[in-house]
């Protein structure tokens, strides 16, 4: 009963959502400040973020991998997001693979392994003093990924245990699933250096849910630039880069109330938890010529059986020459 009246309650704020989204489009007609399309857009910035356990807690077990890429193209970047919607693109590409604790040994009791690949394409905007992003992912899921024979044979020649017969055979089926994407946040500046910026997420397809939570940044390296949330760990990535040398240190976390989740079938039997919650922290170093990011995520956990959360590593090194 609880589940039903979440998943409506996720469906109604999406609803709002968009009808607020519509709004906003039906508006920008009178933005004089907005660019006309017929412009050519160009590419305005790159992040990638690639996360591992093996990076954090050392174990390679549930949300145990994936990189994230996006790309954007726009008119111009003066420092924060466009008024109109889609004057700003962004495309998106991940991979990403979920693992029981054990991969030698099949227990049905756990996690099933997944492979997910997926591409999406996001608009970032700005109303007043409110930023928006907004966007949709089409998740293709399984074997067909041929992410389980790319991680045999990752390990096999790293030497570590790869995944059994037993493990690939309780694997999320083949499927593709579109998930619909919103975020809204407001950065507050609490000093010369100091940032908090809540937000609120829905998501609706391969995992649908509601999450609320915040980032604090202290220090000037990320002003004035754009930033991509990452899906799984909530960090948020570089995209593009317009900051002096420096260093800047992140902090953040959410909580999420999910109603369903692919990777979690109802029908194996998995309860989920009542509440999904994530803990981060990060350091953004700017040289002259490079920059490098290190974060780290505590990712609570998602189902009943599950019997403690896990601790991610993540990590972006960009050379310029």
């Amino acid at each position: 009963m609880v589940r039903h009246i979440v998943a409506a309650s996720v469906v109604w704020l999406l609803s709002l959502s968009f009808i607020s989204l519509a709004s906003f489009v039906a508006a920008q007609s009178t933005d004089d400040d907005a660019p006309a399309f017929t412009e050519k857009r160009s590419v305005l910035g790159y992040g990638r973020l690639t996360t591992n356990d093996l990076l954090g807690d050392g174990h390679d077990r549930w949300r145990t991998g994936s990189i994230t890429s996006s790309r954007v193209w726009g008119y111009a970047w003066s420092g924060s997001a466009p008024s109109q919607f889609g004057a700003l693109l962004e495309t998106r590409l991940q991979g990403q693979i979920i693992a029981p604790a054990g991969l030698t040994r099949a227990n049905p009791a756990d996690r099933p392994y997944a492979g997910i690949l997926s591409v999406g394409l996001h608009t970032h905007f700005k109303r007043g003093a409110v930023e928006f992003a907004a966007g949709v992912d089409l998740a293709v899921i399984g074997p067909q990924t041929q992410l389980d024979s790319l991680q045999s044979k990752l390990h096999n020649i790293a030497g570590a245990p790869e995944p059994s017969t037993g493990v690939l055979a309780l694997q999320i089926d083949n499927q593709v699933r579109p998930t619909i994407v919103t975020e809204m946040a407001q950065v507050f500046r609490l000093g010369r250096r100091i940032d908090i910026r809540p937000f609120a997420e829905l998501r609706a397809g391969a995992e649908t849910m509601a999450r609320v939570g915040a980032d604090f940044t202290i220090g000037q390296v990320t002003r004035n630039e754009l930033l991509a949330r990452e899906s799984v760990t909530g960090q948020r990535y570089r995209v593009i880069y317009r900051s002096e040398p420096g260093v800047s240190f992140v902090f953040g976390g959410d909580v999420a109330v999910v109603s369903n989740s692919v990777y979690l079938p109802e029908d194996r039997g998995f309860l989920l938890t009542k509440s999904r919650t994530r803990l981060r922290a990060g350091l953004h170093w700017q040289g002259k010529n490079s920059s490098l990011f290190y974060g780290l995520s505590y990712l609570g956990q998602e189902f009943e059986a599950q019997p403690n959360g896990q601790i991610v590593g993540s990590v972006r090194l960009k050379f310029r020459f």
